[in-house]
């Protein structure tokens, strides 16, 4: 009885160090992106009364409006490519302690606030997979309230977020997570919307992977808030399914 539980012990990847450490990255993932979970759940399905500041300007135009397609708010190129199949050469730098792509030239960031916030970033499979790590970089550490603020397309989401902020509610998801990119995947991409994947890995060898919707609006690639709160995060056994790509 006791050697049949064993070898069951043995062959459940579940109990393997492994699985547990890349459990303790999700989690830590999605501390550190959960936003809808600070407001009330009873303001679940309705919106708070934005301020006017943000409802003024989220209701005068359309996402794409204010910038003519393929141009970016700093003057970055567009591409036709609708797909990265390889990895970028990329130049990394760092955002506190982790490292994201740099490219201001062709890919961006082609604006870094006084602040340190990166954003600004072509309309190209390139540009969306820049946007995505240098987004989430500066969510881990530091930026949050900016991000939400300044790299968030339009929604009810976002203004539940910015209801939040106002109210001075703490964004950040109360940690500052110490991991880097290992990988990407780009599950889809047009002008107009793209869908993409980080590889996320801790010092201790677990992974986790954070799937990231991206809408182009005002001339540069926003996060678009789920309705949930968050990101779509999963665990990861292994680098298999992504195109490696790191910087650390």
């Amino acid at each position: 009885m006791s050697e049949s539980t064993q070898n069951n012990t043995e062959q459940n990847p579940f109990t393997k160090p492994g699985f547990i450490i890349s459990a303790a990255l999700v989690v830590a993932l999605i501390a550190a992106v959960i936003v809808i979970f600070l407001l009330p759940k009873g303001q679940g399905n309705a919106q708070p009364a934005p301020a006017p500041a943000e409802s003024g300007s989220s209701a005068a135009a359309s996402p794409s409006a204010s910038a003519e397609a393929g141009k970016s708010v700093c003057g970055l190129p567009s591409s036709g490519e609708t797909a990265l199949g390889t990895a970028p050469k990329s130049k990394w730098e760092l955002v506190g302690t982790m490292a994201v792509p740099s490219d201001p030239a062709t890919a961006g960031p082609g604006t870094v606030g006084t602040d340190g916030l990166r954003s600004c970033f072509a309309q190209s499979p390139t540009g969306a997979l820049y946007a995505t790590a240098n987004i989430w970089a500066s969510s881990f550490n530091g930026y949050a309230k900016q991000v939400y603020l300044e790299l968030s397309a339009d929604s009810p989401s976002r203004d539940k977020a910015v209801q939040a902020i106002k109210e001075g509610k703490d964004v950040s998801g109360g940690t500052s997570l110490k991991v880097q990119i290992a990988g990407f995947m780009v599950h889809s991409y047009t002008p107009e919307a793209s869908v993409v994947e980080l590889a996320f890995e801790t010092a201790d060898g677990g992974y986790g992977a954070l799937s990231t919707s991206l809408l182009w609006e005002d001339g540069d690639w926003k996060m678009d808030i789920p309705a949930a709160g968050g990101g779509a995060v999963r665990q990861v056994s292994d680098l298999s399914s992504f195109i490696p790509w790191a910087g650390v």
